[in-house]
């Protein structure tokens, strides 16, 4: 039987689009879905800011009246303007072990890109860098964080078959602590250090509304600290609104440590989670009507935590702020038994944020890659 593309135009038609990795990976224990919700909110038009300058279409590819793949064709217009390219950019890609599907998807968006003037093409990439972004190519037998990318493993020999090659790799790596020890005394020795002859504090609080002052200025700081990274494009005023909503009325702050300047200003931050992996598998993506459970219980009594991000402001980088930032966590990581801590996603080359790891026992156990091609 041939395959046949339908575009998505309906919300029926986007939720088919969304449940598809469900059934792909129903039997898969190391893949996490996301939650539904936050799936249709980051691909509806009226819903994701990211649409002020991006244009998306998606598509599924059916076979014998069954839906056998999906793609995202995006183009960020905000991203072409500051890297000065002509990119189109695929995700949300799934498909079965079949040639033909992955050809017929990945052909479709590059006619579209190359309707709309585009002259490359690469992905996976979302509408902005807290999208999942990079295809899995090592560590296919590791449990996978929540709101990354998990894959096949025969996505890659697809997808390097079509032609495309490397853009950019994202390491990951394990980190094991040792919650019977005090922390390591180095660092801590150098966290003082670096207070001091900055003037530096941490900020003390209890509750989560109590670090909502803060939170405009710690997306204000990763616009600063990330705007050379790969592929990174500023975050909006209703951008940061968005993400300040859906995530700073439920996280910890023991495990946020912001970091201060003598103006109480922000200078920078960590933001680490009890990890969310386990829960959001037993939830099936779902909060009701007992998801919710699952996740307010991982949020507790839990030795693994995520990584999510870091950011020290320009001017403070290379200075042995880090130092301080990862003395804060690890403290937290004692008192509250912590074992594992998983890095997330850091670019292949950004030596700085692998030097923290150099204190702890850890180990690169996942690899994922953006890949590129002219068109």
């Amino acid at each position: 039987m041939s395959i046949i593309l339908k575009e998505v135009n309906t919300r029926s038609e986007l939720k088919q689009f969304i449940q598809f990795q469900f059934s792909l990976y129903k039997e898969n224990k190391y893949w996490v879905p996301p939650l539904i919700f936050d799936e249709l909110k980051t691909l509806r038009k009226d819903k994701n800011p990211a649409f002020d300058f991006c244009e998306a279409k998606y598509w599924l590819a059916y076979k014998d009246d069954k839906i056998v793949g999906r793609i995202a064709g995006i183009i960020n217009h905000k991203y072409n303007e500051k890297w000065n390219q002509k990119s189109a950019r695929f995700g949300w890609i799934d498909f079965i072990d079949d040639e033909q599907v992955s050809q017929k998807l990945i052909e479709l968006v590059i006619n579209w890109a190359k309707e709309k003037g585009m002259n490359k093409i690469h992905g996976p990439l979302g509408f902005s860098d807290f999208d999942g972004e990079g295809m899995l190519i090592e560590g296919f037998d590791e449990l996978s964080t929540f709101g990354s990318i998990y894959n096949h493993p025969y996505y890659k020999k697809h997808i390097e078959k079509l032609g495309f090659e490397k853009d950019a790799d994202w390491i990951e790596f394990l980190v094991n602590f040792d919650p019977t020890v005090s922390g390591p005394e180095k660092v801590s020795r150098i966290a003082d250090a670096v207070a001091e002859r900055n003037h530096l504090h941490i900020l003390k609080v209890k509750k989560a509304k109590e670090m909502l002052p803060y939170a405009r200025e710690i997306f204000y700081l990763i616009n600063e600290a990330y705007k050379n990274l790969f592929g990174f494009v500023e975050l909006t005023d209703r951008q940061i609104d968005m993400y300040v909503k859906a995530y700073f009325g439920f996280i910890k702050p023991d495990y946020v440590p912001i970091i201060l300047d003598t103006n109480n200003k922000v200078a920078a931050f960590g933001i680490t989670m009890p990890s969310l992996s386990v829960a959001v598998q037993k939830s099936k993506g779902k909060l009701f009507p007992f998801g919710f459970i699952y996740i307010l219980r991982a949020m507790n009594n839990n030795p693994n935590v995520d990584l999510y991000l870091t950011a020290v402001r320009p001017e403070l980088q290379n200075k042995g702020v880090n130092a301080m930032l990862i003395n804060e966590m690890y403290n937290v990581f004692v008192r509250n038994k912590i074992q594992k801590v998983e890095t997330n996603r850091e670019l292949e080359e950004n030596s700085k944020i692998q030097a923290q790891w150099r204190f702890f026992e850890n180990r690169l156990h996942k690899r994922r890659r953006c890949y590129k091609k002219s068109i």
